[in-house]
């Protein structure tokens, strides 16, 4: 939701400008600049109250959408009333990124230290490459993963 409001705010200067222009041109001769001027206005006041409304409705379906997924999927405060199993799960499920995390740099000190030969075995590059690739995503996000491919790429064509 909010890429699409971005998108619109981006465009809705100029959507605004356009569409006082369409509707400039059926002034009639006779009208004052007073009067022109209280028209855009009006005119900016009615396109701000759609915007506003449309804001409120997208954030009421998002909303709506959070609290689906909360009684779809349950929460962590859910988990707690579970006696022993339920704090076992929370801490797995935020354990989950560090542990990754970690195997993951152990696997690429391995293969760049030379103590593992991944050249027999492409099948084994190739995991390790898509792990790489979803550990950078998830713990430093896309742009992380997007500036370190072309190393990760000639890294991999080299072995």
């Amino acid at each position: 939701m909010n890429i699409l409001s971005n998108i619109i705010n981006s465009f809705g200067g100029s959507i605004i400008k356009e569409g006082f222009d369409i509707v400039k041109a059926y002034f009639p001769p006779s009208m004052s600049d007073v009067e022109k001027a209280n028209a855009q206005l009006a005119y900016e006041r009615f396109i701000h109250e759609k915007q506003k409304e449309a804001d409120s409705n997208a954030l009421q379906a998002d909303q709506e959408f959070n609290q689906r997924i909360k009684d779809m999927e349950g929460t962590a405060s859910d988990l707690k009333t579970i006696p022993i199993l339920g704090h076992a799960i929370i801490f797995i499920r935020g354990a989950q990124r560090p542990i990754w995390g970690l195997f993951t740099l152990y696997a690429d000190y391995m293969v760049f230290s030379k103590g593992w030969d991944l050249s027999a075995e492409p099948e084994l590059r190739s995991m390790l490459f898509a792990i790489n690739v979803l550990v950078l995503g998830f713990l430093f996000g896309e742009r992380a993963v997007k500036n370190i491919l072309p190393f990760i790429k000639e890294f991999v064509g080299k072995k």
